[in-house]
Protein backbone atom coordinates (compact mmCIF):
# COMPACT_ATOMS: atom_id res chain seq x y z
CA UNK A 1 0.00 0.00 0.00
CA UNK A 2 1.02 3.44 -0.56
CA UNK A 3 -1.38 5.15 1.61
CA UNK A 4 -2.90 7.16 -0.76
CA UNK A 5 -6.56 7.39 -1.47
CA UNK A 6 -6.39 6.32 -5.00
CA UNK A 7 -4.82 3.46 -6.64
CA UNK A 8 -1.86 5.14 -7.85
CA UNK A 9 1.28 3.92 -5.85
CA UNK A 10 3.20 7.10 -7.16
CA UNK A 11 0.86 9.55 -6.05
CA UNK A 12 2.42 12.03 -2.78
CA UNK A 13 1.90 10.09 0.83
CA UNK A 14 -0.82 11.56 3.07
CA UNK A 15 1.96 12.37 5.46
CA UNK A 16 3.66 13.93 2.92
CA UNK A 17 0.70 16.26 2.07
CA UNK A 18 0.19 16.89 5.83
CA UNK A 19 4.43 18.19 5.88
CA UNK A 20 3.56 20.23 2.79
CA UNK A 21 0.75 21.60 4.31
CA UNK A 22 1.73 22.96 7.74
CA UNK A 23 4.50 24.32 5.87
CA UNK A 24 2.60 26.66 3.90
CA UNK A 25 0.78 27.45 6.78
CA UNK A 26 3.70 27.88 8.69
CA UNK A 27 5.77 29.84 6.08
CA UNK A 28 2.75 32.48 5.04
CA UNK A 29 2.56 32.81 9.58
CA UNK A 30 6.21 34.36 9.38
CA UNK A 31 4.93 36.51 5.93
CA UNK A 32 3.07 38.21 7.94
CA UNK A 33 4.84 38.64 10.85
CA UNK A 34 7.34 39.65 8.46
CA UNK A 35 4.59 42.18 6.94
CA UNK A 36 3.24 43.45 10.01
CA UNK A 37 6.86 44.21 11.44
CA UNK A 38 8.24 46.37 7.97
CA UNK A 39 4.24 48.15 7.75
CA UNK A 40 5.10 49.09 11.69
CA UNK A 41 9.20 50.23 11.04
CA UNK A 42 7.58 52.21 7.76
CA UNK A 43 4.49 53.96 9.19
CA UNK A 44 4.81 53.88 13.06
CA UNK A 45 7.37 55.32 14.47
CA UNK A 46 8.67 59.04 12.58
CA UNK A 47 12.14 59.80 12.47
CA UNK A 48 13.15 63.35 12.51
CA UNK A 49 14.52 65.93 9.39
CA UNK A 50 16.97 66.85 9.62
CA UNK A 51 18.33 70.75 8.61
CA UNK A 52 22.07 71.77 8.21
CA UNK A 53 23.46 75.07 6.88
CA UNK A 54 25.57 73.88 4.44
CA UNK A 55 26.90 77.63 3.52
CA UNK A 56 26.10 81.19 3.83
CA UNK A 57 27.76 84.65 3.35
CA UNK A 58 27.20 88.12 4.76
CA UNK A 59 28.54 90.69 2.49
CA UNK A 60 26.05 94.12 3.98
CA UNK A 61 24.92 94.34 7.34
CA UNK A 62 24.28 97.86 8.15
CA UNK A 63 22.19 99.54 10.30
CA UNK A 64 20.09 102.34 9.91
CA UNK A 65 18.41 104.38 12.81
CA UNK A 66 16.24 107.21 10.74
CA UNK A 67 13.57 107.84 9.73
CA UNK A 68 13.23 104.33 11.56
CA UNK A 69 15.47 101.34 13.32
CA UNK A 70 16.05 99.06 10.05
CA UNK A 71 18.36 97.00 8.73
CA UNK A 72 20.46 97.45 4.75
CA UNK A 73 21.78 93.35 4.24
CA UNK A 74 22.78 91.06 1.50
CA UNK A 75 22.47 87.20 2.79
CA UNK A 76 22.89 84.00 0.93
CA UNK A 77 22.39 80.70 2.60
CA UNK A 78 22.22 77.20 0.98
CA UNK A 79 20.26 74.59 3.49
CA UNK A 80 20.00 71.23 3.20
CA UNK A 81 17.11 69.40 5.00
CA UNK A 82 16.94 65.68 5.13
CA UNK A 83 13.45 63.62 5.31
CA UNK A 84 14.76 60.09 6.94
CA UNK A 85 12.15 57.93 6.93
CA UNK A 86 12.37 55.37 4.17
CA UNK A 87 8.95 55.07 3.90
CA UNK A 88 6.50 58.15 4.29
CA UNK A 89 6.60 61.30 1.98
CA UNK A 90 6.08 64.80 3.89
CA UNK A 91 3.79 66.95 2.42
CA UNK A 92 3.72 70.31 3.47
CA UNK A 93 0.30 71.27 4.99
CA UNK A 94 1.57 75.37 5.35
CA UNK A 95 4.26 77.18 4.13
CA UNK A 96 7.65 76.32 4.45
CA UNK A 97 9.38 79.69 5.53
CA UNK A 98 13.00 81.05 7.38
CA UNK A 99 12.72 83.96 9.58
CA UNK A 100 16.50 86.00 9.60
CA UNK A 101 16.58 87.53 13.58
CA UNK A 102 19.38 89.59 15.20
CA UNK A 103 19.45 89.96 18.87
CA UNK A 104 16.18 88.01 19.38
CA UNK A 105 14.67 90.49 16.45
CA UNK A 106 13.08 89.27 13.29
CA UNK A 107 14.13 91.64 10.41
CA UNK A 108 12.87 89.52 7.02
CA UNK A 109 11.18 86.31 6.29
CA UNK A 110 11.47 84.22 3.66
CA UNK A 111 9.39 81.08 1.60
CA UNK A 112 11.27 78.06 0.83
CA UNK A 113 8.82 75.91 -0.08
CA UNK A 114 4.24 76.33 -0.93
CA UNK A 115 1.99 74.48 0.80
CA UNK A 116 1.33 71.22 -0.67
CA UNK A 117 5.05 70.50 -1.62
CA UNK A 118 6.04 67.16 -1.11
CA UNK A 119 9.39 65.81 0.17
CA UNK A 120 10.14 62.06 -0.72
CA UNK A 121 11.31 59.16 1.53
CA UNK A 122 14.70 59.29 2.10
CA UNK A 123 15.52 62.38 0.09
CA UNK A 124 17.77 65.65 0.43
CA UNK A 125 16.83 68.94 -0.42
CA UNK A 126 18.80 71.94 -1.32
CA UNK A 127 17.38 74.99 -0.39
CA UNK A 128 19.69 78.12 -2.10
CA UNK A 129 18.69 81.20 -0.67
CA UNK A 130 20.24 84.84 -1.75
CA UNK A 131 18.47 87.34 0.03
CA UNK A 132 18.90 91.44 0.60
CA UNK A 133 17.34 94.59 1.48
CA UNK A 134 17.94 98.47 1.18
CA UNK A 135 15.69 98.76 4.92
CA UNK A 136 14.58 96.18 6.63
CA UNK A 137 12.65 97.87 9.66
CA UNK A 138 13.47 96.04 13.05
CA UNK A 139 12.68 97.02 16.75
CA UNK A 140 15.60 96.56 18.13
CA UNK A 141 15.74 99.08 21.26
CA UNK A 142 18.26 100.31 23.05
CA UNK A 143 19.76 97.14 23.88
CA UNK A 144 19.55 95.66 20.46
CA UNK A 145 21.62 98.72 18.85
CA UNK A 146 24.06 98.35 21.61
CA UNK A 147 24.92 95.03 20.88
CA UNK A 148 24.74 95.78 17.14
CA UNK A 149 27.46 98.77 17.52
CA UNK A 150 29.54 95.66 20.28
CA UNK A 151 29.24 93.35 16.82
CA UNK A 152 29.90 95.70 14.06
CA UNK A 153 33.28 96.50 16.30
CA UNK A 154 34.79 92.85 15.59
CA UNK A 155 33.10 92.65 12.21
CA UNK A 156 31.21 89.04 13.01
CA UNK A 157 27.76 89.65 13.57
CA UNK A 158 25.28 86.73 15.17
CA UNK A 159 22.25 86.12 13.38
CA UNK A 160 19.64 83.78 13.47
CA UNK A 161 17.76 81.60 11.23
CA UNK A 162 14.18 80.72 12.32
CA UNK A 163 12.44 77.87 10.03
CA UNK A 164 9.01 76.89 10.38
CA UNK A 165 6.79 74.74 8.69
CA UNK A 166 3.88 72.12 9.24
CA UNK A 167 3.53 68.62 7.33
CA UNK A 168 1.41 65.34 7.01
CA UNK A 169 3.25 62.30 6.28
CA UNK A 170 2.14 59.07 4.51
CA UNK A 171 -0.26 56.99 6.12
CA UNK A 172 -0.15 58.78 8.59
CA UNK A 173 -3.33 61.56 10.33
CA UNK A 174 -1.67 63.58 12.49
CA UNK A 175 -0.46 66.93 10.97
CA UNK A 176 3.29 68.16 12.38
CA UNK A 177 4.93 71.29 13.11
CA UNK A 178 8.30 71.77 12.68
CA UNK A 179 10.51 74.53 14.47
CA UNK A 180 14.23 74.46 14.10
CA UNK A 181 16.63 76.94 15.37
CA UNK A 182 19.98 77.85 13.11
CA UNK A 183 22.40 79.95 14.67
CA UNK A 184 25.44 81.70 12.78
CA UNK A 185 28.29 83.80 13.13
CA UNK A 186 28.96 85.42 9.92
CA UNK A 187 31.94 88.10 8.93
CA UNK A 188 31.21 90.72 6.99
CA UNK A 189 33.01 89.58 3.46
CA UNK A 190 34.19 92.42 1.59
CA UNK A 191 34.49 91.94 -2.73
CA UNK A 192 37.90 90.74 -4.00
CA UNK A 193 39.05 89.45 -0.41
CA UNK A 194 39.37 85.82 0.12
CA UNK A 195 36.39 84.22 0.77
CA UNK A 196 35.80 82.86 4.32
CA UNK A 197 35.89 79.29 5.12
CA UNK A 198 32.48 78.17 6.52
CA UNK A 199 31.89 75.59 9.09
CA UNK A 200 28.85 73.96 8.24
CA UNK A 201 25.84 74.33 11.17
CA UNK A 202 23.34 71.39 12.62
CA UNK A 203 20.03 73.37 13.40
CA UNK A 204 18.23 72.38 16.45
CA UNK A 205 15.15 71.17 16.47
CA UNK A 206 12.09 72.51 19.03
CA UNK A 207 10.32 69.52 21.09
CA UNK A 208 7.98 67.81 18.61
CA UNK A 209 4.02 67.95 19.67
CA UNK A 210 2.83 64.80 20.77
CA UNK A 211 2.62 61.93 18.28
CA UNK A 212 5.05 64.15 16.07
Amino acid sequence: MCGCDDDCCGCISYRTRENIKYGCICFGIVAAIVLFAVLLAAYAFLRHITIIVEDASLTRFALLTSPTTALAYNLSLTLSVRNPNWAMTMKNTEPFEAAYKFDGQQFDRVQLADKGFKHSPGKTILYRLATSSESDYVSLGNAGVAEYKKENQTGVFELQVALTRKVSYTARYTKCKIEATCPLKLRIEQPGTTTVVFEKVKCKLAKAEKNC
